[in-house]
């Protein structure tokens, strides 16, 4: 059994450029809490092997996914789950002054950073993302 509290600092950067603040993991998936701050676009990006369930805790933005010939944008508010299936290419990003926090679900647990694949961006990212 396992707990752990919200860390005030964030463990990692995602492959995208989102602050991860890891959570519980089991044996059939993993927990973080994202945040991108007011502003931010995260890179565009596709996984590998793993799929998503996304739930907005607070802020504001939206979500770009695209997966065999479907694409849309979603608003991302508290309250809104989302899912990011395995091979979806997707971006987010925070509006203006809008810090946005996520809470995660990867299934199965996270592999690491060789598991997302950068693909072409929706919009311009931030902070230097390749």
């Amino acid at each position: 059994m396992k707990t752990r509290t919200l860390p005030a600092a964030c463990d990692t950067l995602a492959p995208d450029g989102s602050e991860i603040r890891l959570l519980v993991e089991g044996m059939g998936g993993s927990m973080v809490h994202c945040r991108l701050p007011g502003g931010g676009v995260s890179g565009a990006v596709r996984h590998r092997r793993v799929e998503e369930l996304w739930y907005c805790l607070a802020g504001r933005g939206a979500l770009w996914r695209s997966l065999g010939g479907l694409e849309e944008t979603i608003i991302l508010e508290p309250g809104v789950s989302v899912d990011i299936p395995t091979g979806a290419h997707f971006q987010f990003r925070a509006d203006p002054e809008q810090i946005l926090d996520i809470l995660i679900v990867t299934m199965p647990p996270w592999p690491g950073a060789e598991e997302a694949e950068r693909v072409e961006d929706h919009w311009p990212p931030s902070g230097g993302q390749a």
